[in-house]
């Protein structure tokens, strides 16, 4: 609507120029057919002007013709020059109008080819956008690509120098290892040879100990029994006896200080009346015989012992 406004106001304009104009021509044309002023007859007398000559009529009158036609030629002339004038005027006009038509025309090709060129800009832009983003994410790609190449060579690198280091410490170990168990079949040998060394030299003297040791054995098991008899002669002296012990007996165990001061009896086994006799016989004795030979004392300290009553 706007744009056919702003056509008509020109359209308008140039229409009511060209008829100004064609007016203002019109106006500059002398339409007035007053006829030459004719001469007047002088006051001749009234004698002369039945006179007249009739070959100056005819003059005059060929004159007023002549005049008569040379305004009709005249205008005609303006009639065809304002006819002339109007024709360029409408071709003027028409060729304004067709001028404002192409002007209206290329204005709408104008618009469509900017619409066209801002539509295209904006797929372009709209492109060099998505071109951008696909550069931006190829980018990123390759850069994740190249960061995770990068972290892979990395880790790779880090997997073969902690392999080498462990390979090395295997290696070290194996050595370790190795000289370990060298060190322990050496100290295994001399261990071995060692303690042969030692079992010969052991053997050796547990042969001279075991001769000894039978002879002092024997030494010791004699005392044992001595010292054994002396205890149960000890007893015997304390204790009280009659007629219902005769052949019953009672079967104590005695334990001894290295001073043969009785640290305690119990009874084991046996006659009631016998045992009671017995512990009594202990208790009243207090101190029994013992050795002062370490190993005959160790025999004594504790001792089971059978007591039968003896009657004279």
């Amino acid at each position: 609507m706007s744009s056919n406004s702003s056509f008509t106001i020109p359209l308008g304009i140039s229409a009511g120029v060209h008829i100004g104009a064609i007016v203002i021509l019109a106006l500059g044309v002398d339409f007035s057919s007053e006829p030459m002023p004719t001469p007047q007859a002088s006051s001749a007398p009234a004698v002369q002007a039945v006179v007249v000559d009739q070959q100056k009529v005819a003059q005059h009158v060929e004159r007023l013709k002549q005049q008569k036609l040379e305004q009709q030629r005249k205008e005609k002339a303006r009639q065809d020059e304002l006819d002339r004038q109007a024709r360029e005027a409408t071709q003027a006009r028409e060729r304004e109008q067709q001028r404002i038509k192409k002007l209206e025309q290329e204005r709408k090709q104008k618009e469509i080819e900017t619409k066209n060129a801002a539509a295209a800009a904006k797929a372009a832009k709209l492109r060099e956008q998505e071109e951008k983003q696909k550069a931006a994410a190829a980018e990123a790609a390759r850069k994740q690509k190249e960061a995770e190449k990068k972290a892979a060579e990395e880790a790779a690198a880090k997997a073969a120098e902690k392999r080498k280091r462990e390979e090395e410490a295997a290696r070290k170990a194996e050595q370790e290892r190795k000289r370990k168990v060298e060190e322990e079949r050496k100290r295994k040998a001399e261990e071995q040879a060692r303690r042969e060394q030692e079992q010969m030299m052991q053997d050796a003297l547990a042969a001279e100990q075991a001769a000894l040791s039978q002879t002092r054995n024997k030494q010791v098991m004699s005392e044992v029994q001595r010292y054994t008899s002396m205890i149960r002669a000890t007893i015997q002296r304390n204790l009280v006896v009659d007629e219902s012990m005769r052949g019953k007996s009672c079967r104590v165990n005695i334990r001894l200080a290295q001073d043969g001061f009785v640290t305690g009896s119990q009874v084991i086994s046996g006659d009631s009346v016998v045992c009671r006799a017995t512990k009594a016989a202990i208790n009243k004795a207090g101190r029994l015989p013992v050795s002062s030979e370490a190993d005959v004392y160790n025999k004594l300290k504790e001792i089971n012992l059978t007591v039968q009553p003896e009657f004279n």
